[in-house]
């Protein structure tokens, strides 16, 4: 709507509709081995919570290691609030200046303007760290622009699209029962020295395992073990096999620029909640960065704020929180009064 303003004496002064809706949030470091560069965090998954694991994250790097932190989340267009899974995902254009990508998304199919922003990081050779369900960040429909990026596409020029040919892996099957079955992170011996696992100790998540095969000349770092129950001292079981559950590798650009890629098949909300897990993936963002000689086993990693995850399932978010509500260092994430509804 366009407002219009008319003076007695000069003519009407038609004034812009405002903006559009605050869709981020911005954590701005002050100092630390981050100072100067800036990580653009892009939150819509459907179940995970992802939109509660990454502005956690962000705060870590920004409060403690001196990044500038974006997080960008999927909204609903009715009342502007964060809702998970969207495909309503504004503010891309701010990838340009990223040095660092970090996503958990799930079957999206956002505008090809915004779209356009996203390729045209990958295609500069920009770093990511991609979480979960992020193996099958697209479901694009065919004959669309970006359709090469979708989890399911066939063309030998990009198969399986954006999660196996960038990533490493797409979606394959889940390898184990949510909120049945959590996982030992269990370390890779004979990469055990690898930077990214500096400090990491026994790590237990909680979500379900996936089946995942990385891409030739991934270096896989964890496989997980997967419990018959949700304690860490669960019984194992023992008709699984051990799934890589994350690994790292080199992506070709088309730039011609080798991109450090982490991809991990955990991250859920409720995953972070483990310190060595945690530690894992703020070791990632700065190998990813070519930073690996600022990590240090003892690197800060503590929560900044408070911190309620969600019991992760389809329709189990925080309902009514706009990106806003978590400007700061100690707004909640999220706040544990906002209702949730989970679909039965």
């Amino acid at each position: 709507m366009r407002r219009v303003i008319c003076y007695p004496i000069l003519a009407c002064i038609a004034l812009a509709a405002p903006a559009l809706a605050q869709s981020s949030v911005v954590y701005e470091g002050e100092a630390g081995p981050g100072a100067g560069k800036h990580i653009v965090f892009i939150a819509s998954d459907h179940e995970y919570r992802g939109e509660e694991t990454l502005p956690a994250l962000a705060r870590i790097m920004a409060k403690h290691h001196g990044f500038k932190c974006t997080v960008i989340f999927g909204l609903n267009p009715e009342d502007e609030t964060i809702l998970p899974g969207s495909s309503d995902l504004r503010g891309l254009a701010v990838l340009a200046e990223a040095d660092l990508m970090v996503i958990f998304m799930r079957f999206i199919d956002m505008p090809d303007a915004e779209m356009k922003h996203f390729v045209d990081y990958v295609d500069r050779g920009g770093p990511i760290v991609g979480l979960r369900t992020s193996t099958h960040a697209f479901k694009i429909p065919e004959g669309s622009t970006y359709y090469r990026y979708d989890f399911r596409y066939p063309g030998e020029d990009f198969y399986m699209g954006f999660g196996r040919q960038v990533l490493g892996e797409t979606w394959v099957s889940h390898y184990g029962d949510n909120h049945r079955q959590s996982s030992i992170l269990a370390i890779e011996q004979e990469n055990k020295e690898h930077p990214i696992l500096r400090g990491v100790g026994a790590m237990h998540t909680q979500a379900g395992g996936y089946t995942a095969d990385p891409i030739e000349g991934s270096t896989v770092l964890a496989r997980g073990i997967i419990l018959n129950g949700m304690g860490i001292d669960a019984p194992v079981d023992t008709t699984k096999e051990l799934m890589p559950v994350a690994w790292v590798r080199e992506y070709a650009s088309a730039s011609g620029k080798a991109a450090r890629i982490f991809t991990t098949t955990q991250g859920a909300s409720e995953d972070i909640v483990d310190g060595s897990f945690r530690r894992m993936l703020v070791n990632a963002q700065f190998w990813c960065l070519g930073m690996e000689e600022a990590i240090q086993p003892d690197l800060a990693v503590d929560f900044v704020g408070p911190y309620h995850p969600a019991r992760f399932a389809f329709e189990g978010y925080r309902r009514g929180v706009k990106p806003s509500d978590l400007a700061g260092w100690d707004t909640a994430i999220m706040n544990p009064q906002a209702p949730v509804r989970e679909k039965k």
